[in-house]
């Protein structure tokens, strides 16, 4: 005979079973407590149409068990999350770095590592005599890599080291080289083809080749076409050397907003030869900086030739650059020729040097020169017009080689019948889930909670995760912009919160239903404007990058929402459903947004519309 606490919990599922039939793509099997269950008790309550929840969003809802639910939660109320990190990891579906623990393995020969991932190199081919190690196809098309060389090559002589199409088209790449090739001589490191199309590429050299002799790298096709990410960190690279030869050729071309910093690089070296061809060549707001790189140096020979040609915007910053040098040779070709100018600042440059010669020839505009050494210096057709430079007043045709076609459009193209590129629309993101609400209200949310956020998910100092972390919250952080209502979430009930707070309780959520279509060219069919094609209330939600699931969502004025189907422009038939979001009032905007690079105008000249890419989504008023 069923006791009463039994009969009563029967009755409970057996309840929540008949509200849940035919709801989203629950079924009567749905257990009541799971955190899905949850979710679509939460809409049923809070959202006052007949619009059942999508499937779309249910599938971002944490897969976590009802017993798994309840033990983390109690975990991350305990603040002891961190100590079943990896458990948490995998049953959240959560994205998290791998631990990497350290490796002494050793190979007789040489040895080509192809198809390889996510490991550590420690104190490998130390003492190496001649031979050549060849990574090739390492870590290619992943989603995080995770690789950590440290000590390797170490005391070698005339070893070589290959790097060819190493992490290519990944999407988070974290790799380090802590004291690589150090007391090497002769031998040679190649970096070719390194992180080509990497989404978030963060690459830290720190004391690579210290104290070397004549143990030369040449970067070529580096994070060739990369997007985002902090980039390349050199540190006290080639510390000490001796004749060390360092050649960066066609580095970081066509990259989009990637960073390089060089500090202390070439500190105290005796004869370094570094040049810098084409870096940062095409590409889009590339930002570097060098401090105290060959600080001490002697007979040092830097070439910077081509270097951010072409490109739109960006920042360089050459900061106590050469300083207490002897005999430093420095030249500066065509440097600096973009169309849409960018800042060039060079502070202390030079100081305290003897016998520098550091020339300038076609240089770009804009540049600061503060406290800057005064001897040695000359300058050849400085700040001289360039045909690249002329072409600023072009049309869009001209500005828009730094934007995919078709990522950003004027209104009028949404009628039946265009003809259009359609971006790659594809989420770029790793695949995560969403915390339930009993534990993400539980963990830290702060830029000034980042250490407690470290000790959870085992980020090292100064790590990739701790970076990702760390813009993530700052760009929830920041003030809005004018007429902007904005809010981070990481659980379902909290963006459903806020896109009711925003619209009120009947709302609908739509995203584009696949990404057929693209980098094609496409089709528009029937169209359809939200509220009538009429200027309406939407917030939208793109993911950011964190380790659970996360949103930026906001709200902005003056914009129109449509739904359209895609077409495959030759067989006509339908392909796509996509949503497009129009906003009217650009005038807050960037002069430098990618849509007036794309489109050609300005800042509160031209309206500009906008697929919702995959996983991303829009919320408006219910209009079904």
């Amino acid at each position: 005979m069923l006791n009463l606490w039994t009969f009563l919990f029967l009755s409970v599922v057996s309840s929540f079973s008949v509200v849940f039939g035919g709801v989203g793509d629950s079924s009567v099997s749905e257990n009541p407590f799971t955190p899905k269950a949850s979710v679509i008790r939460y809409w049923n309550k809070e959202i006052r149409n007949e619009i059942p929840i999508t499937h779309f969003l249910l599938s971002k809802v944490s897969p976590l068990t009802v017993a798994d639910s309840a033990g983390f939660s109690k975990l991350a109320a305990q603040n002891d999350l961190a100590s079943r990190l990896p458990s948490f990891c995998s049953a959240a579906k959560l994205f998290c770095f791998p631990d990497l623990s350290p490796s002494l393995e050793k190979h007789t020969g040489d040895v080509k590592f192809a198809v390889y991932a996510t490991r550590n190199f420690t104190n490998y081919g130390t003492d190496r005599l001649s031979g050549v190690d060849s990574f090739k196809n390492y870590s290619e098309d992943s989603n995080v890599v995770v690789d950590s060389f440290r000590r390797y090559s170490r005391d070698s002589a005339g070893h070589k080291e290959q790097f060819s199409n190493y992490g290519s088209e990944s999407n988070v790449v974290d790799q380090s080289f802590n004291s690589y090739a150090a007391e090497a001589t002769g031998g040679s490191g190649d970096f070719n083809n390194y992180n080509k199309e990497v989404n978030n590429p963060n690459l830290r050299f720190t004391s690579y080749a210290d104290d070397s002799n004549g143990h030369g790298q040449t970067f070529k096709g580096y994070t060739e076409n990369a997007n985002a990410g902090n980039g390349q960190s050199f540190t006290n690279y080639g510390k000490n050397g001796n004749g060390v030869p360092n050649a960066f050729s066609s580095y970081g071309k066509g990259t989009n907003v990637v960073g390089s910093g060089f500090s202390g690089y070439g500190e105290s070296a005796n004869g370094a030869n570094d040049s810098f061809t084409s870096y940062g060549f095409d590409s889009n707001v590339p930002q570097n900086n060098f401090k105290s790189y060959g600080d001490g140096g002697n007979a040092a020979v830097n070439s910077f030739s081509s270097y951010r040609d072409q490109a739109n915007v960006g920042d360089d910053s050459f900061q106590s650059y050469a300083k207490n040098s002897n005999g430093e040779k420095v030249d500066f070709t065509n440097y600096g020729q973009s169309f849409n100018e960018g800042t060039d600042k060079f502070t202390g440059y030079g100081q305290g040097a003897v016998g520098q010669s550091i020339g300038f020839k076609i240089y770009g505009r804009n540049t600061t020169f503060k406290d800057y050494s005064k001897k040695g210096i000359t300058f050849g057709r400085y700040n001289e017009s360039s045909s690249a430079t002329a072409q600023v007043k072009a049309s869009g045709s001209v500005l828009n080689k730094w934007v995919e076609p078709g990522k950003f459009f004027r209104e009028k193209m949404l009628k039946r019948g265009t003809v259009m590129p359609m971006p790659d629309i594809k989420d770029k993101m790793p695949e995560r889930s969403f915390l339930p609400r009993t534990i993400v209200s539980k963990l830290p949310f702060s830029s000034s909670k980042i250490n407690e956020l470290k000790r959870i998910f085992r980020a090292g100092d100064n790590s990739t995760l701790e970076t990702l972390m760390l813009d993530a919250l700052k760009e929830c952080e920041r003030a809005p912009s004018p007429g902007e209502t904005k809010r981070c979430v990481g659980s379902v009930e909290d963006m459903i919160d806020f896109a009711t707070s925003v619209l009120g309780r009947n709302v609908e959520v739509r995203t584009t239903e696949n990404v057929n279509g693209s980098k094609q060219k496409i089709k528009i069919g029937a169209v359809r404007g939200i509220n009538g094609g009429k200027v309406t209330k939407s917030v939208s939600c793109h993911q950011s990058l964190y380790p659970y699931l996360l949103y930026y969502c906001h709200s902005v004025p003056k914009v129109r929402v449509y739904e359209a189907d895609i077409l495959d422009p030759n067989s006509r038939e339908k392909i796509n459903h996509g949503v497009a979001i129009c906003h009217l009032d650009t005038s807050s905007w960037s002069r430098n947004h990618g849509a007036f690079l794309a489109l050609g105008s300005g800042p509160g000249r031209i309206e500009v519309c906008h697929w919702i890419f995959e996983n991303d989504m829009t919320w408006t008023i219910g209009d079904s």
